[in-house]
């Protein structure tokens, strides 16, 4: 009997000692999904994004969008300055999901706090199909004013003819 009780504890302390030494908090769990939902978000944009530059054989070899599209949000315009993509990042940036800036142009950011002088900047650079960066004061679906900054490139497919422009763009906080 005293056999009987002694391996019993023996197997509690060996169970306890297993579940302490093999156990990970559910929050570990926790972070560990939610990076690996962004992951596959990020993905899922660099994949739309290969898409349209296989689909319009863009040059892309100095974007580094691959890179950046973790970071920043990323906008896709047609030369007519209508969006054709917008990362899943614009969700957190401005309020607004992609289906509801398909279609439109970057001005439905803009409002009477974005420097008239910085857009006719931007303009310019757009006409001369050159890159720009520029921080300027945007609009979120809310109203609620941000700063953003801006580091866009006009894009141009392999024959040299203007294709697309495409802007990386985040939220400045430390403005």
């Amino acid at each position: 009997m005293q056999f009987a009780i002694k391996l019993m504890k023996m197997k509690k302390a060996k169970l306890e000692e297993i579940s302490n030494h093999n156990s990970v908090p559910i929050l570990a769990w926790d972070f560990h999904y939610e990076y690996l939902n962004e992951l596959k978000v990020d993905f899922a944009d660099l994949k739309k994004v290969k898409e349209i530059s296989a689909h319009f054989a863009w040059d892309e070899e100095h974007l580094n969008i691959s890179e950046r599209i973790r970071q920043e949000v990323v906008l896709i315009t047609d030369v007519d300055m209508k969006i054709v993509f917008a990362s899943s990042g614009i969700s957190t940036m401005t309020g607004y999901v992609e289906s509801e800036v398909l279609g439109r142009t970057p001005k439905m950011f803009q409002g009477k706090e974005t420097s008239k002088a910085d857009l006719r900047e931007i303009r310019k650079a757009i006409e001369l199909q050159i890159p720009f960066e520029k921080t300027i004061k945007n609009y979120k679906k809310n109203g609620k004013i941000y700063t953003c900054r801006i580091s866009a490139s006009p894009v141009f497919n392999l024959k040299g003819k203007l294709s697309h422009y495409i802007a990386f763009e985040k939220e400045d906080l430390s403005a």
